[in-house]
């Protein structure tokens, strides 16, 4: 199971030539492909036109669904936000601590093309394809 960032899903619906998009597209043949709320919400505001949004949401509708924020992994990514700064290391999205902390948390990859996932991966053990 793969649960693939906003970062990557923005490079494949723009047809970027990038490892991640293409992995991603074959992913969605070869794995169970997941999304959730927070990605969803980030890719939705970037579509400037209806057949854009048409496309995407035919794509993301598809795939199984998860609420990636609720209280524990709210207080699980305060507390690994405040870990990593002690490390020196500040992340620069609220929303990506999120992520990255609900993935830990579940036991499932995470596919980003976003550095703000390192460290996560460094020190929290956030297992990334």
């Amino acid at each position: 199971m793969v649960l693939v960032d906003t970062s990557v899903w923005i490079d494949y619906f723009r047809g970027v030539d990038s490892p991640q998009a293409n992995r991603l597209d074959l992913l969605l043949d070869e794995e169970r492909v997941v999304t959730g709320d927070l990605i969803i919400a980030e890719l939705m505001q970037g579509f400037r036109t209806k057949a854009q949004i048409t496309i995407a949401h035919k794509i993301i509708s598809s795939l199984e669904y998860y609420n990636l924020v609720g209280k524990e992994i709210a207080l699980k990514a305060a507390e690994n936000y405040r870990f990593l700064r002690k490390q020196g290391i500040t992340i620069r999205k609220t929303i990506d601590v999120i992520i990255g902390t609900f993935c830990i948390e579940n036991g499932i990859k995470l596919l980003h093309c976003d550095h703000d996932f390192q460290p996560m991966e460094t020190y929290l053990n956030l297992i990334c394809v």
